[in-house]
């Protein structure tokens, strides 16, 4: 297995391990759990943690996070801020611990801090509880999550999504324990816990990936690969300040590469985007006038009208009726921001990739 024994960028050296931790098979306290943020920062700066694995892996459907996110981070360059979930998150893993005895029987404590591997410090982790099935020391590592109703799906029947059992293992990976648990709060009143038994194909797979990446991107510098991440997409429009009216010149070869690949791949959605719609149109047929379509008492699909509002067509069809409830809203004069201020104007536009038909 590839082994990394890259020195950590940030030690506080060896600090005393609180109860649970001193047995830890392969971890050791790198920083306590009341140090500053910036030191926090500093911390998750010097090696990969569990979120990065889930972003290194495209899990989530690499809406939120990518390697390119990670990349970003770990040279000092933040690329995300938070958000009130995450704030809120945070606020209740206590009651989530809490919840997690009561159903399980398990005793479970907050974790000591940021953990560290003891022969690769690249590896880290901060874990949201540890776990304590038997008297002694830690058993296990706790995983906590808050998700909306829309993902009540994935967590039924015993289920744990990719990217919490990803990060589980993980932490069983840095810490050394034999298993691991994930406990979610979903749509706000349903509490879902699950046991995960460490698995060391999984694990060293992980080590090996992660140490492979950490080694190519974070040692050596070099920028990962683009890949097809919305996250990517979105982060690649802020990473620069445009600078208008410059060209980059690109090899030509290369430029009619990419060109002609997009353009057969553009080709595919079409007719992928044609398809869809003629077997989503299967669908509406068959459902007519209902609401909801069943198959064998089990709803198969919906068409309910919950879409988004059709205003200009309402105004049109009942211009009195649109009337009563038309109202003014604030909004920001671009066209005199524009004309006023062009270079703060030009700072907040998105960046839009447009390919002009004519080949080169």
């Amino acid at each position: 297995m590839y082994d990394l024994l890259t020195p950590a960028l940030f030690d506080i050296g060896e600090t005393p391990a609180p109860r649970g931790l001193a047995d830890a098979p392969t971890a050791r306290l790198l920083l306590p759990a009341d140090a500053s943020e910036e030191q926090w920062h500093e911390a998750r700066r010097g090696g990969i943690g569990g979120s990065d694995v889930a972003a290194l892996l495209g899990l989530g459907g690499g809406k939120y996070t990518s390697p390119l996110h990670v990349y970003e981070e770990k040279h000092g360059r933040p690329t995300f801020h938070g958000n009130e979930a995450a704030e809120i998150g945070s606020e209740i893993e206590p009651f989530l611990r809490l919840m997690f005895t009561k159903r399980s029987g398990i005793r479970v404590e907050e974790a000591p801090g940021t953990l560290v591997h003891l022969e690769r410090p690249w590896m880290r982790v901060n874990v949201d509880g540890l776990t304590f099935e038997h008297p002694g020391p830690a058993s296990g590592v706790l995983e906590l999550k808050s998700r909306s109703e829309y993902q009540a799906d994935q967590w039924e029947d015993g289920a744990v999504p990719d990217a919490p059992a990803i990060q589980t293992h993980w932490g069983m990976a840095v810490g050394g324990w034999p298993e691991g648990f994930v406990a979610a709060l979903v749509g706000g009143n349903k509490f879902r816990w699950v046991r995960l038994e460490r698995d060391e194909e999984m694990i060293e797979w992980l080590v090996d990936h992660c140490g492979r990446w950490y080694q190519r991107h974070i040692v050596e510098g070099f920028p990962p690969d683009p890949d097809g991440y919305e996250a990517t997409t979105d982060l690649l429009a802020k990473l620069w300040s445009v600078k208008a009216e410059t060209i980059a010149e690109v090899d030509v070869a290369k430029a009619k590469e990419l060109r002609a690949v997009r353009a057969e791949l553009k080709e595919r959605e079409k007719a992928l985007a044609a398809e869809i719609r003629t077997v989503e149109n299967q669908m509406r047929t068959l459902t007519g006038e209902n609401e909801v379509a069943t198959a064998g008492s089990k709803p198969a699909w919906s068409w309910k009208a919950n879409g988004t509002f059709a205003g200009k067509r309402f105004a049109e069809a009942e211009p009195e009726e649109a009337a009563k409830y038309t109202h003014m809203v604030e909004a920001i004069d671009l066209d005199r921001l524009k004309a006023e201020k062009p270079d703060t104007y030009n700072r907040y536009r998105a960046r839009v990739l447009r390919v002009p038909a004519k080949g080169i």
